[in-house]
């Protein structure tokens, strides 16, 4: 019997239906006698277990990374985790939206029918980066440093110390809430003996407000409300509907993906027209979104950016982001992913009001990705 194209269009929706992360540890700590294949490979190999014996073939590894420093990261990371030498490895960079690059790249590849199953993510081992960093954009367009970019922002957008000091102080609440509760738990994979992220701690709005200028003499954005220099990794399966319908699996499913450029000069409003674009080809609405993770690189481009697309508060980063576990570049794209995951289909912790998931990164020279995303295959 003939499929409709419609009825083979959605059997083909792309869907994540396995997550994992390691812990993410501050570059010098915990994770530095670790290289980035090893970061990788362990999240990989986690993620792929959590599914089971009897999988289909991986048909390729997609990886994201800012620094390297191997050219070939996706197909050395494949390699470590042991996935056999039939199976190739890609490498994606878009500075810090790279680990979600790849996730959105192995979602249109199953979605376009050239793969069965993927492994895609994200991997940044800062303690093995190189010293200083190539540029993002030609000197005549404007190629700041990202404080001095996030200063420019939070100036622009009249984002005060204060709400960004307090934007940081409950990052840090949620993440050490969310971690008393144990909503880390299934998605962290134990590496170097290394059990949770070291970054988080109680910590006060007053003992921010102490803290001087980090970037801008004058200026509003300190190491406090900034993110922390990170390692770490993440990766997911991505697979087609057909096959999640057929092995009973939960999972996210890819719905729309966006992806654009701004000014350099102001690169953390990238995941404005990012997330834009991709609501606008999901057909859906900010107030159709009940949960949003957005890669928190500095509090005054978060609260610039989520001001902008009318995102309350509530709804982002609801167990802590970047600015309490830190940002480890490469990856942070697909660590977001993973804890959407986590809430929405591991804690089935969703509004089916408003059955939509926002994941957005703004990324160096002036770009941002962004993914709506929706549970599927959750029985009562």
């Amino acid at each position: 019997m003939a499929i409709h194209p419609e009825a083979a269009r959605d059997d083909r929706f792309p869907v994540i239906v396995a997550a994992r992360r390691t812990p993410i540890a501050t570059a010098g700590r915990g994770l530095s006698g670790c290289t980035a294949d090893e970061l990788a490979a362990a999240a990989i190999r986690d993620a792929l277990d959590d599914l089971g014996s009897r999988l289909p073939p991986v048909d390729d590894v997609v990886l994201g990374s800012s620094r390297g420093p191997s050219g070939a990261l996706g197909r050395l990371a494949a390699l470590r985790a042991g996935l056999g030498v039939t199976v190739p490895g890609m490498s994606v960079d878009r500075q810090c939206a790279g680990g979600l690059e790849a996730v959105t790249t192995a979602a249109a590849l199953i979605e376009s029918g050239q793969a069965t199953l993927l492994v895609a993510g994200g991997v940044e081992s800062a303690s093995h980066a190189p010293p200083g960093r190539a540029p993002f954009a030609p000197v005549d367009v404007g190629d700041p440093d990202m404080g001095v970019a996030a200063e420019t922002v939070a100036a622009e957008a009249h984002i005060s110390r204060a709400r960004q000091d307090a934007y940081a102080a409950r990052s840090h609440a949620r993440a050490l809430a969310a971690r008393s509760a144990g909503r880390f738990d299934g998605e962290l994979t134990t590496v170097a003996s290394v059990v949770q992220d070291d970054r988080p701690r109680a910590i006060t709005e007053q003992r921010l407000a102490r803290l001087p200028a980090a970037f801008v003499p004058g200026g509003t954005v300190t190491a406090g409300n900034s993110c922390g220099i990170s390692d770490g990794a993440a990766a997911v399966v991505v697979v087609p509907e057909w096959l999640r319908a057929e092995r009973g699996w939960a999972g996210l499913r890819v719905v729309a993906v966006g992806r654009a450029g701004i000014d350099p000069n102001r690169c953390g409003l990238g995941l404005v027209p990012a997330s834009r674009q991709a609501m606008v080809r999901a057909g859906i609405d900010v107030d159709q979104v009940g949960t949003a993770e957005i890669v928190e690189a500095f509090a005054g481009q978060v609260l610039a950016g989520t001001d902008t697309l009318g995102l309350g508060d509530d709804l982002v980063c609801p167990d802590g982001g970047a600015l309490a576990l830190g940002h480890p570049w490469g990856a942070s794209g697909t660590v977001i992913v993973v804890r959407l995951f986590s809430r929405l289909v591991r804690q089935r912790m969703g509004d089916p009001a408003r059955p939509f998931a926002l994941a957005a990164v703004a990324a160096g020279g002036g770009q941002g990705v962004a993914a709506v995303l929706q549970p599927v295959g959750l029985t009562p």
